[in-house]
């Protein structure tokens, strides 16, 4: 009985991603190409329950607005102060925006030294000053930037209000300009995923040097083969290191942080998060335990959103 149940549910994820992949190309006759990636998100999302690393999630809790945070791109969980977050709108000014636990706004910090040129993710980690936030300046949606920026500050404790002093770290590409919306901290590293259909993962040198123009390095590119998740918006690193989250706008996918953050995209299990109604998800980070999750997302007119999930990993197969 399981055998025919497994044979049923890939029977029906291929006849979805058969379905969706006609009405792609009926779209692409009728209206010229579809976005990038957009046939694939939701092929993504079709398929995230059907297949045999699925993960059980449950959204606990309304999806919370935010208020003047209409283009709420990256999602970070503090260091400093318990049950903060950070986040922020992908232009306008160099400004991070603190959360509590309910989406509710309690403050704002501005970089100083920073400039906005597309904002996309926003993670904490260590620095030399302690801990610090890392903005990813790091969108090219005509993949024409020569360089992308990830600015370092210290991060504040409790007490918000005076500006905090930040310092840039310019990055170029190995082969060629890349659209990028997700910054991963880890390992006392900084990691891109960039937003393509078949996305790749670079790496900042160690111990990266602000003031000078520092190569990336290509950690590993994903296989077509293998249907990794495609337009990926959003990353996190769980506290306690050992897994990855990343995301589209419907989709988030779990990946063992020692396969990923050495290149290999064995996906461990993926799930659809549409029932939280997002207008357009974003960013995603992990609470203090790796099955809670947060996430945030743009909503142009009606403002951003902020929303909680509990996900079930230990279901998922053991590493090896």
């Amino acid at each position: 009985m399981r055998a025919r149940a497994s044979t049923a549910a890939a029977l029906v994820a291929v006849t979805t991603l058969a379905l969706l992949n006609a009405a792609g190309n009926a779209q692409s006759r009728k209206k010229g190409h579809p976005k990038q990636g957009e046939v694939s998100r939701r092929a993504d999302a079709a398929m995230a329950n059907t297949a045999a690393g699925a993960v059980s999630c449950q959204a606990t809790g309304p999806l919370r607005p935010l208020a003047g945070l209409p283009e709420a791109s990256g999602l970070a969980v503090s260091r400093r102060v318990p049950g903060r977050f950070w986040t922020h709108n992908d232009s306008a000014t160099p400004t991070l925006t603190a959360l509590d636990r309910t989406g509710r706004i309690t403050g704002q910090l501005t970089l100083s030294g920073a400039r906005v040129d597309d904002w996309e993710a926003v993670e904490t980690g260590p620095c030399p000053a302690g801990s610090c936030v890392y903005v990813g300046d790091i969108g090219d949606n005509d993949e024409k930037r020569r360089t992308i920026t990830v600015y370092r500050a210290p991060e504040p404790d409790a007490a918000l209000g005076a500006p905090a002093r930040s310092e840039a770290l310019t990055a170029v590409y190995p082969d060629g300009p890349h659209n990028a919306e997700t910054l991963l901290v880890a390992r006392d590293r900084l990691f891109i995923v960039t937003k393509e259909r078949t996305p790749r993962i670079y790496a900042f040198p160690a111990s990266p040097q602000p003031g000078q123009t520092m190569a990336l390095t290509l950690v590993g590119a994903s296989q077509a083969s293998a249907r990794p998740l495609a337009t990926i918006t959003g990353g996190a690193v769980s506290n306690d290191g050992q897994w990855v989250v990343l995301r589209n706008h419907d989709t988030l996918a779990f990946y063992r942080a020692d396969d990923l953050l050495q290149g290999r995209w064995r996906e461990a299990g993926r799930t659809t998060v549409a029932m939280l109604g997002e207008p357009q998800g974003e960013g995603v980070a992990f609470g203090d335990e790796a099955r809670v999750l947060f996430v945030a997302g743009e909503g142009k007119r009606q403002g951003g959103t902020f929303g909680r999930l509990e996900c079930d990993l230990a279901r998922l197969a053991p590493a090896g």
